[in-house]
């Protein structure tokens, strides 16, 4: 069997991670870590995603509850910072987050309309290709779309190439990929949420904490919680409008985890007088 240069550097990607998560299982004897497997079943996964698997879902039998720990194995961070609650709190607000991005819920929905995340795993009628140009750094390939795919719906030639370059594939080449390979697919919304892209924060450090307001930060209002996350996501589209549909979307989902995970939201949930990145 072929062993391409993509898989080899997923391979010592995912090498490092096990290096990494070695050392936690030795701090773990002073300071235990649970799994997120022991934090979301399988059996709560299904409840969460109620109808991701229907008939009438594109992504049927795409997003797996396996795909998902597994990939989770590459970040071992996600899910496992902070108290019990908070780890709770982290990963109730990502599969709320990637449940806005691929929804087929509709207000009359069968279970309700925050029953029906990842339905999709790609941007249907996109606009254009989501091609910047203008960036040197990751150009992008002849005739490729970058349109959004996956749970996060991963757009623009700037993070798919930045994003196969973190988890082992060729995003400005290869960004089909996301939508044949499960476990490629939660990867790159992994990374997309634990990466920080300067000025924004990482989504897992607001989640859990672990953020700190720069002077800019302050003055556009951009205050930690939910809210700062559905700004780092989409925030130059969604924020800065009170009662913006699309928001309310993220919160309804975000509001059913959490009582699923039993814990509260926090403060902040939504983005209307925030100002964007």
């Amino acid at each position: 069997m072929a062993f391409s240069f993509s898989s080899f550097g997923f391979f010592l990607f995912c090498f490092t991670v096990m290096l990494y998560s070695s050392s936690l299982r030795v701090e773990a004897r002073y300071s235990p870590i649970t799994p997120i497997s022991s934090i979301i079943t399988k059996k709560l996964f299904d409840s969460i995603f109620l109808h991701k698997d229907d008939t009438a879902c594109p992504a049927k039998n795409f997003y797996t509850y396996e795909s998902f720990i597994q990939a989770s194995k590459c970040f071992p961070r996600f899910g496992t910072s902070g108290s019990l609650t908070t780890r709770k709190r982290e990963i109730a607000a990502f599969l709320a987050q990637i449940s806005h991005e691929t929804t087929g819920g509709w207000a009359t929905a069968p279970d309700g309309p925050y029953a029906w995340g990842l339905c999709f795993k790609e941007e249907v009628s996109p606009q254009s290709d989501y091609c910047d140009s203008t960036n040197k750094e990751w150009p992008c390939s002849p005739g490729k779309s970058y349109k959004g795919r996956g749970p996060i719906q991963l757009s623009w030639n700037y993070n798919y190439g930045p994003a196969g370059k973190a988890i082992g594939f060729d995003g400005l080449r290869n960004p089909e990929i996301i939508s044949n390979n499960s476990v490629i697919a939660f990867k790159s919304a992994l990374w997309f949420w634990m990466t920080e892209q300067n000025p924004k924060p990482s989504c897992h450090n607001v989640m859990i904490g672990n953020y700190v307001p720069t002077e800019a930060d302050i003055a556009a209002n951009r205050t930690a919680g939910f809210g700062l996350v559905t700004n780092i996501i989409n925030g130059g589209l969604e924020c800065g409008i009170p009662d913006d549909s699309r928001v309310n979307d993220r919160i309804g989902y975000f509001e059913r985890y959490t009582k699923l995970f039993n814990v509260d939201t926090g403060l902040n949930l939504d983005c209307a007088y925030q100002k964007s990145f």
